[in-house]
């Protein structure tokens, strides 16, 4: 019997979380205040992650920490105490790059350990190195493809993560410099500024002549239809990159690949024509054109995304339902501006997206409000199977 891949979605905030957990994710993986990669996230604060664990716990969710910066001996002072802190509120497990941060959580804490893609793990003597260091998990760099993943597993024991969706970094697994020259900010501390996005001049010496490229920036990482090959290969989890996305993001990337797992679980194959349809879900979120980089081959010039760095987005979260009263009306804290007339999109936690044009639009006195202003909360008509934390949009002009 086919055994499901876990789906691990990315949580900025504590919204995205419970949003991505409502959507469908097995597991999330968030960030504290200090000690990641992503400083520019909102991330959680103390009482924000023991929220965020307990309702993950609550819904069969589990929640990993990142611990994946390179820290110097400052930032090892205080590592101990959050270590016991995570250790207490029951997260499932850390996220590690560095030795010394390895060393500090098996002396400090009972913590399971993951090992990130930072480190970049691409091959089995390194994954057998790392489980000899106590770790249980190896998040694979981007660069190992799925039968490589699969070979890794089977020789080292060790649980194997791989990214299924999301940006692509041209470094080795985020082992990059690049911002530290271009804007004097540390990409392995948490400040990546993708200066790989940006157009670089290239001057040809013979006729003097200047050249404008995106030669670094890669296109976005989608692999729906390869879920057989990851679930056939053993792969425990399918990663997907974006802890600094949306909630929207959050949420259709957990519904979509959760949809499709348990659809290729129940039959056996994904010969359907909901594939077509997933993959419509996937370009309504902001992205760069996809592609399947390294997956099934090494990843050659054809992902290299030679644009100027824009995200195409089809739909905007206009609203968050906050309650509902069935036949009647749902209550909606609003994201961006919408009028009566205008036709919202709901997205239920499983099957189609509902269409609704919105006949009235009121507030909480139940006055007609002519267009709604984000921050309000305001009722619209109610939508057959909303409930909170649904998101709602609409197509883009």
């Amino acid at each position: 019997m086919r055994t499901a891949s876990e789906i691990l979605a990315p949580a900025g905030n504590l919204e995205k979380l419970k949003v991505a957990v409502l959507y469908g994710a097995d597991a999330v993986y968030i960030g504290g205040q200090k000690y990641g990669l992503r400083e520019a996230s909102e991330n959680f604060t103390y009482d924000e992650i023991r929220e965020g664990v307990e309702f993950a716990h609550q819904h069969q969710s589990k929640v990993f920490v990142v611990l994946n910066g390179f820290l110097h001996d400052s930032d090892l002072e205080t590592l101990p105490e959050f270590l016991s802190f995570l250790e207490n509120v029951g997260v499932d497990a850390v996220i590690v790059s560095d030795l010394g941060v390895i060393a500090t959580v098996r002396k400090f804490s009972n913590l399971e350990i993951h090992l990130s893609t930072q480190a970049s793990c691409l091959n089995v003597e390194a994954a057998k190195f790392w489980k000899d260091q106590g770790v249980k998990r190896v998040v694979l760099g981007r660069e190992v493809s799925i039968p490589e993943a699969a070979l890794i597993k089977r020789e080292s024991g060790l649980e194997v993560e791989l990214f299924i969706h999301g940006s692509m970094c041209m470094a080795y697994s985020g082992n990059c410099v690049i911002s530290n020259y271009t804007q004097g900010r540390d990409s392995n501390r948490g400040g990546c500024a993708h200066s790989c996005r940006f157009g670089y001049e290239i001057e040809l010496n013979d006729d003097q002549k200047k050249i404008s490229a995106y030669f670094m920036s890669s296109k976005d990482l989608e692999g729906i239809r390869l879920i057989p090959d990851f679930v056939e290969a053993n792969i425990d989890s399918l990663k997907v990159e974006g802890r600094m996305k949306s909630a929207h993001y959050a949420g259709t990337v957990s519904k979509v690949y959760r949809e499709a797992m348990d659809f290729y679980i129940e039959h056996g194959h994904l010969l359907t024509d909901k594939i077509y349809e997933w993959e419509k879900e996937l370009r309504k979120i902001s992205h760069r054109e996809y592609t399947q980089a390294s997956l099934l081959t090494p990843a050659g010039a054809d992902s290299i995304y030679d644009e100027r760095e824009h995200e195409d987005k089809e739909y905007q979260v206009v609203g968050v339902v906050q309650e509902t009263v069935p036949g009647e009306f749902c209550l909606i804290e609003v994201r961006a501006a919408f009028c009566p007339g205008d036709t919202l999109e709901l997205m239920p936690w499983k099957g189609d997206c509902v269409d609704k044009e919105l006949d009235f639009v009121r507030d909480f006195a139940d006055r007609p409000v002519p267009k709604s202003r984000p921050g309000t909360l305001v009722k619209i008509p109610w939508m057959q199977g909303a409930e909170p934390y649904n998101l709602i949009r609409r197509k883009c002009p």
